[in-house]
């Protein structure tokens, strides 16, 4: 009598961002890293932990996307130039306004963005664009911004002023042309302005933020090069995108209630 071959028990498939599949910095903990000062809305009173501001809220969606209870979260710091460079990484993934590049993506993987930065008009009290509600009301005033910044761009491309806008060598070089008087405001992206009108300058304003244009930044989460959590957490990004969750983060945090929205 011939045997009947048996059938091959098959091998049961793992998934691969699965909590149990990740290769995490330390088992059963998502590690996620920030860099100091931090400022308001991106992080509420500089403290990453307690959830509140727009990116604490992002990385604890993505943290749950993946499995992970808000305890099982721990949080590092890192200044830029280490999280940006090729070097071994002592957490799983960092967020802080990074702005995805190409000469960046040598050192380093970003995720899929989850947020296109908007352009932001940072202006004194007295300026008349501190009460300027459109793109159209920017046209005739003296309008500054850093050389080689999308910034800069931006005011060339799509506000078009009157006036040829002063381009500065750095961000502090505009901010103190703006408390001199020399121009009416300055145009930077919205994290920039948030920095400055929080600590630099206190007594000056966010009088909007500007529509987004073709080439605006993006920020993405930040991982060791090649690391495969990469594809995980795009994963887990494009679900809270699909959803509707990220767009309400941003609404909370980010939105007309917070900086209006300049019209054309």
């Amino acid at each position: 009598m011939t045997p009947t071959p048996s059938t091959p028990t098959p091998t049961p498939t793992v998934d691969p961002c699965s909590r149990e599949a990740l290769d995490l910095y330390s088992p059963g903990v998502l590690t996620i890293a920030t860099s100091k000062p931090s400022y308001p809305p991106f992080f509420v009173e500089g403290d990453p932990r307690n959830g509140r501001g727009f990116e604490s809220a992002v990385a604890y969606a993505v943290a749950e996307g993946l499995g992970f209870a808000p305890e099982e979260v721990d949080w590092a710091y890192a200044t830029p130039e280490k999280t940006l460079s090729p070097k071994p990484k002592k957490y799983d993934l960092a967020i802080g306004q990074y702005v995805r590049t190409l000469t960046r993506a040598l050192d380093v993987s970003f995720s899929e963005p989850y947020y296109v930065v908007k352009e932001a008009v940072v202006a004194l009290p007295s300026s008349p664009a501190a009460n300027a509600t459109s793109v159209s009301d920017l046209k005739g005033l003296k309008l500054g911004a850093a050389t080689a910044s999308t910034s800069l761009q931006y005011v060339t491309q799509v506000i078009q002023p009157k006036d040829e806008p002063l381009a500065y060598d750095d961000i502090e070089t505009a901010k103190s042309a703006l408390e001199g008087g020399e121009i009416d405001a300055i145009i930077v992206d919205l994290p920039t302005a948030y920095a400055i009108t929080t600590s630099d300058i206190p007594k000056a304003k966010i009088a909007g933020q500007l529509p987004v244009a073709e080439g605006s930044d993006r920020l993405g989460l930040v991982f060791e090069k090649g690391d495969p959590l990469v594809a995980c957490v795009d994963a887990v990004l494009a679900e809270l995108a699909e959803s509707g969750r990220l767009q309400a983060l941003e609404d909370e945090w980010l939105a007309g209630r917070v900086v209006p929205t300049f019209t054309a």
